[in-house]
């Protein structure tokens, strides 16, 4: 099946099938590749730890968090391996982008704060000023951090939002023709 933007006419005619048969395939395998490994990345730890979270997802609401610790840690590590594969890809990703929005959601809802020192902090920063290097000690003595937090805020919000849409993107047009989906299965979910 031919998606309508094969169909739209381009300025260059002459690199359809530059496009078709080598550009497109690629950067879909591109993208499955990062959004599958980053997902492995971010999951492996948590395999590792299956329970660790079990806190953080009652925080949410998410009880009992024992389970949904460590249906977070599959969900991440094992949906990654599959997105990578380009294996049951759309069920994979429709989930972990499901998983990412509420991340993002998380982080929205739950900024980092205005800055990390208090005046007093500031105060004993000053007086241990050789604990920290120039650059160190001007990003935070400045502010108490606060230009440091809302970097670290708009960064994550960012990349948050970025990971939820990779994700989707996915789920909604599949692995991709270089995949075990379409190359091994001749189908998709």
């Amino acid at each position: 099946m031919r998606d309508n933007l094969s169909r739209t006419p381009l300025f260059l005619p002459f690199m359809a099938g530059f496009y078709d048969s080598f550009a497109k395939p690629l950067a879909h395998l591109g993208l499955r590749l990062a959004v599958g490994a980053l997902l492995i990345v971010e999951g492996w730890p948590k395999i590792v730890a299956p329970f660790a979270m079990a806190g953080f997802t009652e925080n949410l609401g998410l009880y009992p968090g024992w389970l949904w610790s460590a249906v977070l840690a599959a969900l991440q590590f094992v949906g990654g391996v599959l997105i990578v594969l380009g294996l049951l890809t759309r069920p994979a990703a429709l989930a972990n982008g499901v998983m990412l929005a509420v991340t993002y959601w998380f982080h929205l809802s739950h900024p980092y704060g205005a800055a990390i020192l208090t005046s007093e902090g500031m105060a004993q920063l000053a007086q241990q000023a050789s604990l920290f290097t120039e650059d160190g000690l001007r990003n935070l003595a400045a502010d108490g951090g606060a230009v440091f937090l809302h970097q670290v805020q708009f960064k994550a919000e960012g990349l948050s939002a970025m990971w939820t849409v990779a994700a989707l993107f996915l789920a909604a047009w599949g692995a991709g023709p270089l995949s075990v989906d379409r190359s091994l299965l001749k189908r998709e979910f």
